[in-house]
C-alpha cells in the first residue's frame, strides 16, 4: 500500500448567511494514498464539491462552520493559518473546476494564468517560467503551443479551456490534482480525452486525483475507489466495480440506472 496523503476526519459543513443555519455536508470522512484515483460522486447539492473545495481550502472562513480534520502530511488544512495554507496551494494541491471560462481571466494570456503557480511558489525567471508553461501546454496535448501561450480564453474552445486548467494545476507537480466536474460542459468525445489525459498524468506523475462527478460513466473509467453522497452524508463506498456493478444503497442504485445501457455494457465488456 502507497503512503497515505489525505486523511479527513468528521467533516462537517455549516452555512450562516440563511436566516437558519445550514449544514450541507455531515460527517466525511475520506483517506487517499499517494498516486491513487477516487471518485467523488453525487447529484447537484449533495455536498461533493463542497467536501472537495474544503480539502483545497477554498471554502471562504466568513458566514461559515467548519469542524473536523483535513490532514495533508500531517498538516490540518481545516485550521492552518493563511501562510501555511497558501504554500500548499498550487505547490501540492493543484484543482480543475466545471468551467473554465469562469475560472480563467479574460484579459489575461494563457501563458499569464498558467505561470500564476510558478510566479507565487518559484524563483524561476520569466523566461524560465514562460519555457515550462510551453512545455506543460504540450504535455496537455495542445496543438501548437506556442501560440496557445500568446492567446486569450475567448479564442479557444472549450476543450482547449480545460487543458489549460489541468496546465496551470499541474505546473507545479502537485502531489494531489482535485478535479471538480471537469468534463461536465464538454461533449462525450472530448469527454474522453480528457479523462484519457488525467489517467496519463496518474499513470506518469503518480499524482493523486480526486475526481468529483454526477457521471457514474466516468468515474468507472478513471477512479479506483468511488464515494456516493447524498444530501451531504456519504451513504455509500468502495471498489468502483463493487460499486458499479453491486450498489447496496437504493440512490447509488438510482445514479447507476441512469447510465445508458450502451455505455453500461460496453465498460463491462472492456
Amino acid at each position: 500500500m502507497s503512503k497515505e496523503m489525505i486523511r479527513v476526519t468528521d467533516l462537517n459543513i455549516e452555512f450562516f448567511d440563511h436566516e437558519r443555519p445550514e449544514t450541507v455536508v455531515y460527517d466525511f470522512d475520506l483517506t487517499l494514498h499517494e498516486g491513487e484515483i477516487v471518485g467523488l460522486v453525487g447529484e447537484s447539492g449533495s455536498g461533493k464539491s463542497m467536501s472537495a473545495l474544503a480539502i483545497a481550502g477554498l471554502l471562504s472562513r466568513k458566514d461559515m462552520k467548519k469542524r473536523g480534520e483535513i490532514l495533508f502530511e500531517g498538516v490540518n488544512l481545516l485550521d492552518c493559518d493563511r501562510k501555511t495554507l497558501r504554500k500548499f496551494q498550487g505547490n501540492e494541491i493543484g484543482m480543475i473546476f466545471q468551467e473554465p471560462m469562469t475560472s480563467l481571466n479574460p484579459v489575461k494570456k494563457i501563458g499569464w494564468q498558467v505561470e500564476e503557480a510558478l510566479r507565487l511558489h518559484t524563483e524561476l525567471s520569466k523566461e524560465e517560467r514562460k519555457k515550462r508553461a510551453i512545455e506543460m501546454l504540450e504535455k496537455v496535448e495542445l496543438h501548437n503551443p506556442q501560440q496557445v501561450y500568446e492567446q486569450y480564453p475567448h479564442e479557444l474552445s472549450g476543450g482547449m479551456r480545460q487543458r489549460v486548467m489541468i496546465a496551470a494545476a499541474m505546473i507545479c507537480d502537485p502531489k494531489l490534482l482535485i478535479a471538480d466536474e471537469p468534463t461536465t460542459a464538454l461533449d462525450v468525445t472530448i469527454q474522453e480525452q480528457i479523462v484519457a489525459l488525467l489517467k496519463r498524468i496518474n499513470r506518469e506523475k503518480k499524482t493523486a486525483i480526486l475526481f468529483i462527478s454526477h457521471d457514474l460513466s466516468l468515474v468507472r473509467q478513471l477512479c479506483e475507489r468511488v464515494l456516493v453522497m447524498r444530501r451531504g452524508y456519504v451513504v455509500e463506498s468502495g471498489p468502483v466495480d463493487e460499486i458499479f456493478y453491486h450498489p447496496k444503497e437504493e440512490y447509488t442504485k438510482k445514479l447507476i440506472a441512469a447510465i445508458p445501457r450502451v455505455i453500461r455494457k460496453t465498460e463491462k465488456d472492456s
